[in-house]
């Protein structure tokens, strides 16, 4: 028999996002799966000195940490079942190291592409780190140049993850 005690469900803290957790919570209900809602914090890029200009990156990095810990928190109070075991993982989304020596040389479109490697990389890390016996990540469904540009985090994290991955599709408007 097919056993799941592990969840893991990442969230931007977007709608099409929130569909992903329905499902998780859903499967966790059905399997007695502890479930972990997971918030990959975006990586700074680092900016060249200007005397002009002061902007702290580690408070800032810290200050975006906080929040999402507070998002995630608030997300497992108000839509998380009580009797769902759930609880709130952080990650970041410098984990792929290579993301920082590009920042600081390259255009935005390759930083982009490369924050959403960085950020699934990260999911699955966690996933294995975690123990996760599946992962239910949510779409955004970009389609044409978007999607061939950008490609999808959750695209990313299928080819990725040792563990199945359940993709949840945003609504259509």
């Amino acid at each position: 028999m097919l056993t799941i005690n592990k969840i893991l469900c990442p969230t931007d803290f977007s709608e099409p996002s929130y569909e992903g957790i329905k499902y998780a919570i859903g499967l966790a209900r059905r399997f007695g799966s502890e479930l972990s809602l997971v918030h990959v914090v975006p990586v700074v890029p680092s900016l060249p000195p200007d005397p002009n200009f002061v902007f702290k990156v580690p408070e800032y990095e810290r200050a975006l940490q906080l929040e999402a810990g507070k998002k995630l928190n608030e997300l497992i109070e108000q839509r998380i079942p009580k009797e769902i075991k759930a609880r709130a993982l952080l990650g970041h989304g410098d984990a792929d190291s290579e993301m920082a020596r590009i920042a600081e040389d390259d255009g935005t479109e390759r930083l982009k592409r490369l924050a959403l490697r960085g950020t699934a990389s990260e999911i699955v890390r966690i996933a294995e780190d975690d123990g996760a016996d599946l992962i239910v990540i949510a779409t955004h469904g970009l389609t044409g140049w978007r999607h061939l540009v950008f490609g999808s985090v959750a695209e990313k994290v299928v080819r990725m993850a040792s563990c199945p991955v359940l993709t949840v599709r945003a609504p259509r408007e």
